[in-house]
């Protein structure tokens, strides 16, 4: 994503690559982000029109819906690469690291919990919130982790093309501060 944090971008004509998708799209990559405002991946990795499928729910993890998506993207629209991309500063963690309570958000933040439990330090209670952005950081680059993990565990399909190196999942953290994207394989 250097274009990005370089204020840079490819040259497109957006008109063009409408008539060019027309017929079809066959983009290289999968990315499930989070819906954060800040962390639009067409965006952080200058893609256009159909370069990419973008996934975005809050705190990017997996349901069956979006396990759904990625094995049509795959499987059937043959996209190479999924990447689980988490972020600084997200939301959605901060509110599972504060056990927020609040209407259908509880339910999505209950998906994140295994990522603050699994980050085990500071042992500390009162350093283990919102309030600390290191442990949030800790937290979301976890939680993009324990999603590639449950990637594996959830969908055979993806499972299977992984296996066979017919795909690749890696994850990625966003700075959010920076602009810059910080890649595990």
């Amino acid at each position: 994503n250097l274009r990005f944090q370089n204020n840079l971008k490819a040259n497109r004509n957006l008109l063009e690559q409408v008539n060019d998708t027309s017929d079809g799209q066959f983009p290289f990559a999968t990315i499930l982000s989070c819906i954060d405002s800040r962390v639009s991946a067409e965006l952080i990795f200058d893609q256009g029109l159909g370069d990419i499928f973008s996934i975005r729910i809050a705190g990017n993890f997996v349901d069956e819906d979006i396990l759904g998506s990625m094995e049509f993207a795959c499987k059937l629209a043959g996209t190479k690469l999924i990447v689980v991309l988490g972020h600084t500063s997200c939301g959605a963690v901060k509110g599972a690291c504060d056990d927020v309570k609040m209407g259908n958000l509880t339910h999505l933040i209950e998906k994140i919990k295994p990522a603050v439990a699994a980050v085990k330090l500071p042992e500390e209670p009162s350093l283990r919130n919102s309030k600390n952005l290191d442990f949030v950081d800790h937290v979301a680059e976890k939680n993009v982790f324990l999603t590639i993990d449950n990637i594996h565990k959830q969908s055979e399909i993806l499972a299977e093309m992984e296996r066979n190196k017919e795909i690749m999942i890696i994850g990625a953290m966003y700075d959010i501060n920076t602009g810059e994207v910080k890649f595990y394989e």
